[in-house]
């Protein structure tokens, strides 16, 4: 049995439920508790608050954890990065009223700013030899400049949203974040085989996000063209069609190559194109 510790709620929660769900773990959430095993794979999943999750994976509470690379940064607690899962992006940036002028770091020079992330600002202002007041603040650090609080914030930024809305402006982005997958120093054999495990599934499913397929009609006499235009991943499956001259070709390819594809197959005489979505790609 293994242990993976996710967020209880928050921006990972969801994002990592699904994920252990499409690798095929059954999580019964009717029945959400502090602890809570998968009714088919030997894992349990321990539901903690997002910053507790470094703690609880480098001190052997939990094997492995899903967190942002943020929380893992800002604690500084000692777990190996195996895998960067692809979803939760973000970054930790400084802003500033939007009538205050900025033209480089210097200008945060004697100013104060409120964080929940301390140990990551401190860092960017000592690279920068910058002389600031760190205020720290848990939550709702984008109200701090106008509660008079602090001049300026360091933050988590996504879309930027929250930022307009409270009358800020980014001025600096200083660490990008994603969640991955962290796992404890001494794992056994045993947790060491359930990791591997895990980690195929999850490549399974990062190798087929953006990719399509495709199956088309096409000329035998534009066969060859069609499998220089979609080589797919080893070679394209080719079947006949009842119709003599014609076969049908299926192929995999990247979402963002689909419509220059498409155009390259119409002018070879390709025709009924069908897009599907990938699930799942087992290499």
């Amino acid at each position: 049995m293994i242990r993976i510790a996710i967020q209880a709620k928050g921006r990972l929660n969801e994002d990592s439920i699904a994920l252990l769900k499409d690798s095929g773990i059954d999580i019964n959430e009717n029945k959400r508790k502090f602890l809570l095993p998968s009714t088919n794979f030997p894992i349990e999943i321990l539901y903690l608050r997002d910053d507790d999750i470094p703690q609880a994976v480098s001190t052997g509470v939990a094997d492995l954890g899903i967190v942002g690379m943020n929380e893992l940064e800002e604690k500084g607690y000692d777990a190996d990065i195996v895998k960067k899962l692809g979803f939760g992006g973000c970054r930790l940036s400084i802003a500033l009223p939007d009538n205050v002028q900025y033209v480089s770091p210097k200008d945060l020079n004697d100013k104060s700013i409120a964080t929940s992330y301390p140990k990551i600002l401190q860092k960017f202002l000592l690279k920068n030899n910058i002389s600031a007041k760190t205020v720290f603040i848990a939550g709702s650090v984008e109200m701090a400049p106008s509660a008079g609080m602090s001049d300026a914030i360091f933050d988590i930024v996504s879309s930027g949203g929250t930022l307009i809305s409270n009358g800020l402006k980014e001025v600096e982005k200083v660490f990008f974040s994603e969640a991955v997958l962290i796992s404890g120093k001494n794992l056994c054999i045993e947790k060491k085989e359930l990791l591997s495990e895990l980690l195929f599934r999850f490549d399974a499913i990062e190798d087929s996000r953006n990719m399509k397929y495709l199956l088309m009609n096409l000329p035998e006499s534009a066969i060859e063209e069609a499998i220089k235009i979609v080589p797919a991943m080893r070679s394209p499956t080719v079947m006949p069609l009842a119709a003599k001259g014609w076969c049908s070709l299926h192929s995999v390819i990247k979402a963002s190559q689909m419509w220059d594809k498409i155009k390259q197959l119409k002018k070879i005489g390709a025709e009924g194109i069908l897009v599907l979505s990938v699930d799942k790609i087992v290499k």
